[in-house]
C-alpha cells in the first residue's frame, strides 16, 4: 500500500484570525466607506445638476433625443406634469441620488466585494480589484442598455398609446422618474448574471451541466422577466429577453471556467503540487 497522502496545504486567508464581531466591524467600515463614496458621487452630480436633470433624466422625453435617430424610432415629445407639491423637488434630488450612485458604483462595488470575496477567493488583493472591475463593467453595461435602448422604446410606446382621441397623455413627473430609474437600475442588476454564475460555481453550487439542463426553463424565465420590466409590446420585450438569453449563455461558459479553476485548486490543495 502506498503511504499516507501529503497533508493539504491550507491557503493563506487574512480572515482566519478574525472573530465574528471583527467581521461585523469590517462590514460596518466597508458600508461606511461605500456610503461616503455615494455621497461624493451625489456632490459631483449636484455640481453638474443642470446636465444630469435636463440632458440625462429628461433627455428621452424630447423627440430630438439622439437615440431615437439611432434606433430609427418615430418619436414625439413626452409631456410631463407635476401633480404633487414636492413633485419636482423629489425628482431633482432623486435624480442626483441615482446619478451619484452610478458615478460612485465602482468604488461602492469594490468595498462590498472586498468583504465578500475572501469567502470565495483566498488570493491576493489584485484579484479583488479585477473582480470588482468586472462587476462594475457588467453593471454599467446594463445601465447603458437600460437607458439607451429600453427607456426610449418604453417611453414612446406609452406616449403614443391611446384608447381614445379625447384622452390626452400627460404623465406625472414622479411616475416618470420612478419608471426610468427602475428600468435603468434593474437592467444594471440583471446584467450581473455572469458574475452570479461565477460566484456560485466557485463554491460548487452551479455547474455548466446544470445550466444547460435548465436552458429552456431559463429562456421562459427571461421572457417572463422582460414582460414584467417592459411595456406590453413585443419589440420592447424582445429587447430585454434577447440580452438576458445571451447573458445566460455567457454564464454557462463562465460556470465551466469557474468549475475547472475550482477543481484545479482542489487538486493542488490535496496533492500539494502546484500545476503550471
Amino acid at each position: 500500500m502506498q503511504g499516507t497522502p501529503p497533508e493539504a496545504k491550507k491557503p493563506a486567508d487574512r480572515t482566519d484570525t478574525m472573530s465574528f464581531l471583527e467581521h461585523l466591524e469590517e462590514l460596518r467600515w466597508r458600508i461606511i466607506k461605500g456610503l461616503v463614496g455615494i455621497l461624493v458621487g451625489i456632490v459631483i452630480a449636484f455640481a453638474f445638476s443642470d446636465f444630469f436633470v435636463e440632458d440625462v433624466m429628461l433627455g428621452p422625453t424630447r423627440s430630438d433625443f439622439f437615440m431615437y435617430d439611432v434606433l430609427r424610432v418615430e418619436a414625439e415629445n413626452f409631456e410631463l406634469q407635476s401633480r404633487r407639491l414636492p413633485g419636482q423637488f423629489f425628482t431633482f434630488w432623486g435624480t442626483l441620488f441615482v446619478m451619484g450612485f452610478i458615478i460612485s458604483s465602482p468604488f461602492f462595488i469594490f468595498q462590498m466585494w472586498s468583504f465578500i470575496e475572501p469567502a470565495l477567493e483566498r488570493k491576493e488583493k489584485k484579484k479583488t480589484f479585477f473582480s470588482a472591475f468586472f462587476i462594475t463593467f457588467f453593471f454599467l453595461l446594463g445601465v447603458a442598455f437600460g437607458y439607451l435602448i429600453l427607456v426610449p422604446f418604453a417611453l414612446q410606446f406609452f406616449a403614443q398609446f391611446q384608447i381614445s382621441d379625447i384622452i390626452r397623455n400627460d404623465f406625472d413627473i414622479n411616475e416618470y422618474f420612478s419608471s426610468v430609474a427602475m428600468w435603468v437600475v434593474a437592467c444594471g442588476m440583471i446584467f450581473q448574471i455572469p458574475v452570479v454564475s461565477y460566484s456560485l460555481s466557485k463554491i460548487g453550487i452551479l455547474t455548466p451541466v446544470l445550466l444547460r439542463t435548465y436552458r429552456r426553463h431559463a429562456i421562459v424565465l427571461c421572457l417572463v422577466i422582460s414582460a414584467m420590466l417592459t411595456p406590453p409590446d413585443p419589440i420592447s420585450q424582445i429587447l430585454i429577453a434577447l440580452p438576458l438569453t445571451i447573458l445566460y449563455e455567457i454564464s454557462i461558459w463562465v460556470s465551466g471556467y469557474a468549475n475547472r479553476k475550482r477543481k484545479k485548486e482542489l487538486d493542488e490543495a490535496i496533492t500539494g503540487v502546484k500545476e503550471a
